[in-house]
């Protein structure tokens, strides 16, 4: 393990955004599997997995060996270093290749996909789950387009930086914004 990454590519960065892969790269100072660390941080092993995933595909974990268990090969992973800079040249660029992802329907797709899995893997014998669902629909008209999915970013990155401790309760939040077709002739009959 190095003392100091020192990160120059954007991908690195932007894999440092989520507050739940630092407190994964903290629990991998020393060498441990995805269990290990999701018993300590309370979570499922695979939702530390998916992050584990992300964090070795930036070069920022590295799988240090493998045990069987049970048949199974169970990854041993550690931190590829004990602290990590940010490249000046990176300053300002970050986010903004998210951003242009986030407006993509492939990421949208992924979120629905992520959102399906871990609430399959809620535990629903579980006392109190809480939790809230919501969906509506909003009209902007097209010169306002822009400023609507403005207002709808800064306001969720505010709640994301408020609320985005290591503390408390961990929520995930995820947002849907897309175009709504017209309904065709038949379903405005069934109204």
């Amino acid at each position: 393990m190095r003392d100091v990454l020192y990160l120059e590519e954007i991908e690195q960065a932007e894999a440092l955004l989520k507050p739940q892969r630092v407190e994964v790269l903290r629990q991998l100072a020393e060498p441990r599997t995805c269990s290990e660390v999701a018993e300590r941080l309370g979570q499922t092993p695979q939702r530390v997995y998916y992050h584990v995933k992300r964090l070795v595909e930036a070069g920022l974990v590295d799988q240090v060996s493998e045990r069987r268990v049970r048949g199974i090969h169970e990854g041993i992973y550690q931190a590829g270093a004990r602290s990590y800079w940010l490249s000046p040249r990176l300053v300002g660029r970050i986010g903004l290749r998210k951003v242009r992802d986030e407006l993509s329907l492939g990421y949208l797709l992924d979120l629905m996909e992520e959102v399906q899995a871990d609430i399959a893997a809620l535990d629903r014998a579980a006392p109190e789950l809480p939790s809230i669902g919501l969906s509506g629909e909003i009209r902007v008209r097209p010169d306002q387009r822009q400023d609507f999915l403005n207002d709808l970013q800064h306001t969720l990155r505010d709640l994301f930086t408020r609320y985005g401790g290591a503390e408390g309760d961990a929520f995930k939040l995820a947002v849907a914004c897309y175009p709504q077709t017209e309904p065709t002739q038949g379903e405005r009959d069934d109204d």
